[in-house]
């Protein structure tokens, strides 16, 4: 049992996680193209909502299964580590996926195993290997209903970031592909552009997801009570109980139960059946009126 001290640190890695993630996403961000000459080709893009985002988890809710046991499976197949390395790598995260629990054993030896592969690499080298199998593996592993549910935020102007204990790097390559803001993900320290070794905080899972969101929206000038998350996982409960709206997504059990409990829009594309079905997530459906005002103030002077 741990005790008080061991909490303490535990939550302090927690928030230094979620306020790095978010530091390192903003910096990240680019402003659109602007057409300069010329006929714009099809339609006009939406006025920008700036007040209102949303945020989806990664593994079983936007991509089937665990993009780190996708990324492995490609660093597998490159000779980067054996394929015995990623039967136990995928064991321990099945094992998560059941019980919602993570074992402490299976923690810190999948974290010593990914810190001891990035050290000593470049940060471009770990960008391009992401490319790579997102392209093999990952993009035929997109959940098409929560790709759909990601556009409509876009099409309504919204931010659309990811939150994930994926490492950044793989974690901002799936947004970029997907026409995505950006990521919020796990942070590896790095100088001069190669990894250390070590991480900043910690796993950005849990609490830190929602230090992760809180920071960001803090320097996006965000309203929290606008944004809609998107998640399959009890785990991630802090982040869905941070916005105004909460959408399960494939849930597990004990999420499921919660969503039921409180009222929270539930969506299951593991099956062709569809559970609490809603045209739109309700803060699409109310936001209109606030986009619109919120439409008139530059981001910079929302910050």
């Amino acid at each position: 049992m741990s005790d008080g001290t061991e909490i303490g640190i535990e939550s302090r890695a927690q928030q230094i996680a979620g306020e790095s993630s978010a530091e390192v996403a903003a910096a990240g961000l680019t402003e659109p193209a602007i057409e300069t000459g010329g006929e714009l080709s099809g339609p006009p893009p939406p006025p920008p909502d700036l007040t209102a985002a949303a945020f989806f988890d990664v593994d079983n809710t936007l991509v089937h299964g665990s993009s780190l046991v996708h990324f492995a499976r490609g660093l597998a197949a490159r000779e980067y580590f054996t394929y015995k390395d990623l039967a136990r790598f995928a064991m321990a995260q099945a094992k998560f996926q059941l019980t919602g629990r993570e074992n402490s054993d299976d923690v810190a030896a999948g974290r010593r195993k990914a810190l001891a592969f990035i050290e000593g690499r470049s940060t471009a080298e770990l960008v391009d290997l992401g490319e790579e199998i997102y392209d093999e593996i990952i993009a035929d592993k997109i959940w098409p209903g929560t790709r759909a549910l990601a556009q409509m935020h876009l099409d309504a102007g919204q931010q659309v970031w990811l939150v994930t204990a994926t490492p950044y790097e793989l974690a901002d390559t799936i947004a970029r592909r997907l026409g995505l803001t950006g990521a919020l993900g796990t942070v590896a320290e790095s100088i001069d552009g190669v990894f250390t070794g070590r991480l900043v905080g910690d796993i950005l899972h849990g609490t830190g997801k929602a230090h992760a969101v809180r920071s960001l929206a803090i320097r996006e000038g965000l309203n929290l009570r606008r944004c809609t998350a998107y998640s399959d996982s009890f785990n991630d409960v802090p982040m869905l109980s941070l916005v105004g709206t909460a959408v399960a997504i494939n849930p597990d059990a004990d999420l499921r139960d919660l969503a039921r409990e409180r009222g929270w829009e539930i969506r299951d594309f593991r099956t062709a059946r569809k559970a609490a079905r809603i045209g739109v997530p309700s803060a699409l459906a109310l936001g209109a009126v606030g986009g619109a005002l919120a439409a008139v103030v530059s981001r910079r002077d929302a910050k």
